[in-house]
């Protein structure tokens, strides 16, 4: 479709639906919005676009006659195919594009597609990184944060763009086509809007279904739900698997990354050469090292890239090493599920740093994950005695109490010997001593590079 003086309707006022509206503006076309809320005030909307356009905006509720006025209706990821402004459309014969859709249509280059329950951000930062190993003109984009609206426009055809998918995205998808999609798990997720777990799954199944045989479809061997899609995949499926050994494919064996195509196999890289713990960051960069492969990256990029790659902010990030002691900053284990796989994916004794604002939960599982890793607890905040009388009913007594996180880390750091970790995960929020947990892990980061400049 032509967007020149098409007149398009989109339903979504916030970071995604100005995105599209600034596209759609660039494109020639004749732009509305809509958005259910009608307490938003103009100006602060058209503040939002390009040029400050002051562009037809409708507020609070969408009458049939508004329907009538347009060619096309673009969605935000936030409103579903469900909701009445998408049935009107619908049942009208007009088209409805999600936002992916919309940039697709104006945009160049090759494309990586990310999708899945888990992982999504880290897999698509990992290969955006390894990209920049090779390619002079890299997007990372999509629900990672920045709207491949926003710079579909700007691609050119010798572009490279990663794009993190949601199943929100995918649902009004008609043309959009990858160069290597991949779906790295299905786990239930967003079934209040789905309602089956199977309309889910074959929603992520679809970021591949426009794709040919001589494109890329990476998926995961060890979830039963992916593998599965395989059987009905359009391209060629190419596996990752953590625990087991494939004739082709990605795996990981003996710790070592192995990529085995046309009846060999060698190492990408080792567990040495990464910063990222835990087996599910293992599978991310299982699933990075394949889509990465199929986009024409050399295996000694491919391990720059990696080896380089810090992992998501606050998410289990590796900090740096001082006199052997590796620091990682888990500022988002906001909570013990969270926190859990934070200790799990240590691979050293840990002094581990928790507390914080106390949402009155209970801290047993937290305690019961430390498996022999932790040496010393160091607590803080609001929950600081709670955690402590907890631990001690488990049967751990390697307990610290300070008052501020400085006084935390310069503890951990006077303590800890060669071979050591140390680990920010608070199983906490961050409320009462930072305003977030972005806030809290910066600080941490500080503290480290403070320790270093010594």
């Amino acid at each position: 479709m032509t967007l020149k003086d098409k007149k398009v309707l989109v339903a979504g006022a916030g970071k995604s639906g100005i995105g599209s509206a600034n596209l759609l503006i660039r494109s020639g076309a004749l732009v509305s919005l809509y958005d259910g809320n009608e307490e938003l005030k103009p100006m602060d909307v058209y503040a939002k676009l390009e040029g400050n356009r002051e562009i037809p905006l409708i507020l609070g509720e969408l009458k049939a006659e508004d329907t009538e006025a347009f060619d096309l209706l673009v969605l935000s990821p936030g409103i579903s195919v469900n909701a009445p402004v998408s049935k009107r459309f619908m049942e009208a014969g007009k088209p409805v594009w999600s936002e992916i859709e919309l940039a697709y249509q104006v945009s160049r280059g090759q494309i990586a597609a990310i999708t899945g329950t888990n992982g999504k951000t880290t897999t698509t930062a990992l290969v955006g990184e390894i990209m920049r190993c090779c390619y002079s003109d890299v997007y990372v984009v999509g629900n990672i944060g920045t709207p491949y609206t926003s710079i579909a426009l700007d691609t050119k055809d010798d572009s490279v763009i990663v794009a993190e998918i949601s199943s929100f995205q995918l649902e009004t998808i008609h043309d959009f086509c990858p160069k290597v999609s991949a779906v790295l798990n299905i786990t239930p997720d967003h079934l209040d809007r789905h309602g089956t777990v199977e309309i889910y799954a074959k929603t992520k199944e679809s970021i591949g279904m426009n794709q040919t045989k001589d494109q890329i479809m990476v998926l995961n061997y060890e979830d039963a739900v992916t593998r599965e899609m395989a059987v009905r995949a359009k391209a060629k499926v190419v596996f990752f698997s953590l625990h087991h050994e494939l004739e082709e494919g990605v795996y990981f064996k003996d710790g070592a990354f192995m990529l085995a195509e046309n009846g060999s196999a060698f190492a990408i890289c080792t567990e040495q050469d990464i910063n990222l713990l835990g087996d599910h960051n293992y599978e991310n960069i299982l699933a990075a090292i394949a889509v990465s492969h199929y986009m024409g990256v050399p295996a000694e990029k491919i391990r720059q890239g990696v080896s380089g790659f810090k992992g998501v902010e606050h998410r289990i990030e590796y900090v740096d090493t001082i006199e052997n002691v590796a620091y990682y900053n888990d500022s988002k284990g906001t909570n013990t599920d969270a926190a859990i796989k934070g200790i799990k994916a240590m691979n050293r004794p840990t002094f581990l740093i928790g507390g914080g604002y106390d949402k009155k939960a209970e801290y047993d599982d937290w305690i019961e994950a430390f498996d022999g890793k932790v040496k010393e607890l160091i607590l803080l905040g609001a929950t600081a005695e709670k955690i402590g009388e907890t631990a001690k009913a488990h049967g751990f007594s390697q307990i610290v109490y300070v008052d501020t996180l400085e006084e935390a880390v310069e503890y951990a750091a006077s303590h800890a010997v060669s071979g050591d970790a140390v680990l920010l995960s608070p199983a906490c929020a961050s409320w009462g001593m930072f305003p977030n947990y972005e806030v809290r892990g910066d600080r941490f980061k500080e503290c480290v590079k403070r320790i270093k400049e010594r």
